[in-house]
């Protein structure tokens, strides 16, 4: 299984993706530590996989952990709809572009594509949440059919 997260935002210096993994570096000013890429890169490499991070500055980062899903310390992956789910209800204005692949078939939701189609509408209207909900649900459970 391999999991990547992408971002257009300012990026990292080559010195910051350098200390990244130390949990005690962090750019940000409401705390001192940052546990995040760690522990991502940690739960990867618990199961034989790997981790890679690439940042450019003023282009983004893009951070990819590859998990041996058949080890003994593979982590449950959890509930992916809700997870999904709660990170566009509590950021609407952002975009995000999920993409479930499983043996060859794949699904994408963009929330880019979800807001010209509804035309104004906020995405985490309680009605638009439990849409996008059962159409990760629905398009995941076609995957494993």
């Amino acid at each position: 299984m391999e999991i990547s997260v992408s971002d257009d935002g300012c990026g990292m210096s080559e010195e910051q993706v350098a200390h990244v993994m130390d949990p005690f570096f962090t750019t940000r000013t409401t705390r001192k530590v940052g546990l995040g890429v760690p522990l991502f890169r940690m739960s990867a490499e618990a199961t034989g996989g790997s981790f890679s991070i690439r940042s450019k500055l003023g282009e983004g980062t893009v951070t990819t952990a590859s998990y041996h899903t058949d080890h003994l310390d593979m982590l449950p992956l959890g509930d992916m709809t809700a997870t999904i789910t709660s990170l566009i209800s509590v950021n609407p204005d952002l975009d995000f572009v999920y993409t479930r692949t499983v043996n060859g078939k794949s699904f994408t939701l963009d929330t880019r594509e979800l807001r010209t189609v509804l035309e104004g509408v906020p995405l985490n209207t309680p009605d638009v949440l439990l849409f996008i909900r059962d159409m990760i649900n629905e398009n995941t459970a076609e995957l494993s059919a």
